[in-house]
């Protein structure tokens, strides 16, 4: 069990943070893809929206990649004040800083002897640290550049394989559905969930709702 832990903590992004990454590459996809009209697309426009949608998600990539560097550095620099607050002030200070910088789930559990305790590690912490980004930032911006970007193959592969459009135009919808299904059951076994075959359906229909949402709203 313990080793479980460890190993999902040494995780580059959590497993909630890559199935939203390609749920949400894979509906900029798809909903890019169908405004391809099959009635009259020829093999210019069908080459037009495949590489519109590759574009589409290059660029959300790289935009989540960065803003995904950047929230981390400012947390990070966020939660070093903090820890310097908290190690120049009296104990009581101290415990209210960090409590109040605790999750709300883990504040409800937290008792004074705690709250020393981690008042007391922080004062350990070198007074010359700095709040920076390292090696495993840059892979997990790496990693959901790379997760949006791979959304988006499943979903237009259909449309190299096969001539026929409206055969590729079903394809693509039913990956899309599979994929849906999958992720969402790869939450419920995450959550622990008792049923996580039920949580896949969820997600199919969710996802549905919102490409169908997105492509209304004119996306």
């Amino acid at each position: 069990m313990e080793s479980d832990l460890l190993a999902e903590r040494s995780r580059l992004i959590d497993p909630i943070d890559r199935v939203s990454e390609i749920i949400f590459g894979l509906i900029m996809a798809v909903t890019i893809v169908g405004s391809l009209s099959i009635a009259t697309a020829g093999q210019n426009e069908t080459r037009t929206v495949m590489v519109a949608a590759l574009g589409c998600n290059l660029a959300w990539g790289l935009v989540d990649a960065v803003m995904y560097l950047v929230r981390t550095l400012t947390e990070r620099r966020r939660n070093l004040r903090l820890a310097k607050q908290a190690i120049a002030a009296d104990a009581d200070t101290a415990h209210r800083l960090i409590m109040a910088a605790l999750p709300e789930h883990v504040a409800a559990i937290t008792g004074t002897p705690e709250l020393e305790a981690m008042r007391r590690k922080l004062q350990d912490l070198p007074t010359t640290r700095r709040a920076g980004l390292g090696r495993d930032d840059y892979l997990a911006a790496v990693g959901i550049f790379l997760l949006v970007v791979g959304a988006t193959f499943p979903v237009v592969i259909p449309f190299l394989a096969t001539p026929d459009l409206a055969l590729a135009m079903q394809l693509s919808r039913a990956i899309t559905l599979a994929m849906l299904f999958a992720a969402g059951l790869a939450l419920g076994r995450y959550a622990g969930h008792a049923h996580p075959v039920r949580t896949g359906l969820l997600m199919l229909l969710l996802g549905a709702a919102l490409i169908a949402a997105v492509k209304a709203l004119g996306g």
